[in-house]
């Protein structure tokens, strides 16, 4: 599978201090890449360091905020990994157009330009079919980093799953703290969630093996689920009766935009939008085990991270 090696290469990651570019920065260094980390704040990449040797892995900072940055800060790369995006917008410089669309059409662009021999777009499953804005301003970036740059790997990972989650643990802490959990139109969309280490090999596989260019690649785990059994399983790691109450679509939007007023909403209307459409991996297209990576399953890592919630519950049903 590797045909390429990355020992001493220099690769960019933009969103490296994010939850999926962390691992992405720990596997390029383990795989003996020189990380540089592009962020608006630097010192929040410091904890990084120690993922590989000193002075391995370095953070640059970047407001991302025109064109010109972005050439700066990867100019000389040997390749570029974008980690970038949000699931909601909020304020002037987090909007779904400028991180989903204009970053990557403008890392593209450089890429092109400067001769970067390889570059790495992480998008998400089911950006090709939703009608929400997250997913329409996904496509459009894939679209135009494609006509900028060709050989780009898309890599459209589904909901993934992992210790510093904004998934699982969201919905376990939810789970201890209201007396039941809204099932959104029946709860019948259906996800295949993906580990996020198992993303990180992908990225690793991708930039090793030059087939890959120009290719795009679904990424699930090996279990699809819907939102019902996404409860159900939770149950079970928790050690906590779920209660659940169909939501019909009108009333969550309704929930949905007052809870737009909250700084971190647990639910937006344009999420909404996207639980029409499910979020599984097609039948004809590259998957991980086209890059090598035989998909971890949910049951041998989500109970570990969940352990705290299940030991919270449980002392205070002993006291």
């Amino acid at each position: 599978m590797y045909t390429l090696d990355l020992n001493g290469k220099l690769v960019t990651v933009l969103g490296g201090t994010g939850f999926v570019g962390r691992h992405v920065v720990a596997r390029l260094a383990e795989a003996g890449a020189l990380v540089k980390v592009v962020t608006r704040h630097t010192p929040s990449a410091y904890f990084l360091r120690p993922a590989g040797t000193p002075g391995q892995i370095v953070a640059v900072y970047c407001r991302y905020s025109t064109s010109s940055e972005i050439e700066r800060v990867i100019k000389g790369s040997y390749a570029v990994v974008n980690c970038l995006g949000i699931l909601f917008e909020n304020g002037k410089t987090s909007r779904f157009s400028h991180l989903h669309t204009d970053i990557p059409k403008w890392v593209a662009a450089t890429c092109k330009q400067a001769g970067i021999s390889r570059f790495i777009q992480i998008s998400a499953l089911g950006v090709d079919k939703s009608k929400s804005a997250y997913a329409i301003t996904k496509i459009l970036g894939e679209k135009f980093a494609r006509e900028a740059f060709p050989s780009v790997t898309i890599l459209r990972p589904s909901v993934i799953f992992g210790a510093e989650d904004s998934f699982f643990n969201m919905f376990a802490r939810l789970s201890s703290v209201f007396p039941f959990l809204p099932l959104i139109g029946g709860g019948k969309t259906c996800f295949q969630p993906v580990y996020v280490e198992d993303v990180a090999k992908a990225v690793v596989h991708a930039l090793c093996d030059i087939r890959t260019a120009g290719c795009i690649f679904e990424l699930g785990g090996p279990e699809v689920i819907n939102f019902k059994g996404i409860y159900a399983r939770l149950e079970d790691y928790i050690g906590h009766k779920i209660h659940t109450v169909n939501i019909p679509l009108w009333l969550a939007r309704v929930q949905a935009f007052l809870m737009g007023f909250l700084p971190n909403p647990p639910l937006t209307n344009d999420q909404i939008t996207s639980l029409k459409t499910d979020n599984i991996v097609g039948n004809t297209v590259y998957d991980l085990r086209s890059l090598g990576i035989l998909p971890t399953p949910m049951s041998e890592i989500v109970p570990l991270y969940l352990g705290y919630i299940r030991y919270s519950l449980n002392k205070d049903s002993h006291s």
